[in-house]
């Protein structure tokens, strides 16, 4: 080093010489950080427009409940946003679904409270708590629901989310990112839904059901956030489509 190089003290003000080298590295270490978050954001998928619905208010609707076996509402008295003959999916609050309090219900006359859950044609009701979820008073004339239509048996690639982050509760509400809690999710009871990369009789996503009592067979759940090529036999509930899954045909998908 010869005695005309500039050398930095910390605690002696910085030699002139070094001033525009420190002013460019700085600037080229904020521009690559900006360049590098661009480039990863970039990469992300659209978490999409899903939320919550409190500026709709809480909604009010009237209809037969069914198990499937996760709760669905045929909506026979409905709202603005929920209209009469629209089949919702119905959970509790937090990770928890609403087949407990439901399932006393089955078959009759219900009158539910709750905030709407809405992405695109995927939606739900988050239920209030207290008496919010009960036997409508009048029980003398339970309208019929609509008869459950046999689409056929399908082989079907899509990604197994919890119907409640996915509607807009969480984004994103699918993919590794939120396995953990789409799991936890789905554990507490909240509706399992089939998000498919094809429509399928022009729908988006299907609402799971495991044989018997299950919601979501318990066999799925390590295939959770991934994308799969799920069997199984689908049919129409008023106006949303059922997915009953063959636990012993999953393929991971390429």
């Amino acid at each position: 080093m010869s005695d005309r190089d500039p050398f930095f003290v910390g605690y002696l003000p910085v030699p002139p010489g070094l001033r525009m080298f420190f002013l460019a590295a700085c600037l080229i270490l904020i521009a690559g950080a900006a360049f590098l978050s661009f480039a990863i954001a970039s990469t992300q998928d659209d978490p999409g427009d899903g939320r919550f619905r409190f500026d709709y208010g809480p909604q009010t609707v009237q209809g037969v409940l069914e198990l499937t076996p996760s709760p669905i509402l045929h909506v026979t008295q409905g709202t603005d946003a929920i209209p009469v003959g629209h089949t919702l999916m119905l959970s509790g609050q937090g990770k928890n679904g609403a087949v407990d309090r439901a399932a006393a219900l089955e078959g009759q006359l219900v009158q539910a409270t709750g905030i709407l859950i809405e992405r695109g044609d995927l939606d739900m009701m988050q239920l209030n708590g207290g008496n919010n979820f009960r036997a409508a008073d009048d029980q003398s004339v339970i309208p019929d629901i609509p008869t459950p239509e046999p689409l056929g048996r399908w082989q079907i690639t899509g990604e197994i989310c919890d119907g409640k982050c996915e509607a807009g509760a969480m984004n994103p509400g699918r993919g590794i990112a939120h396995r953990a809690c789409a799991n936890l999710c789905l554990l507490g009871g909240v509706p399992p839904v089939f998000v498919t990369t094809q429509p399928v009789e022009g729908e988006d996503f299907l609402l799971i059901a495991g044989e018997g009592d299950d919601t979501l067979p318990p066999a799925l759940l390590d295939y959770v956030g991934l994308y799969v090529t799920l069997e199984g036999e689908v049919a129409r509930h008023g106006d949303i489509l059922v997915f009953t899954v063959d636990t012993e045909n999953v393929v991971l998908a390429q």
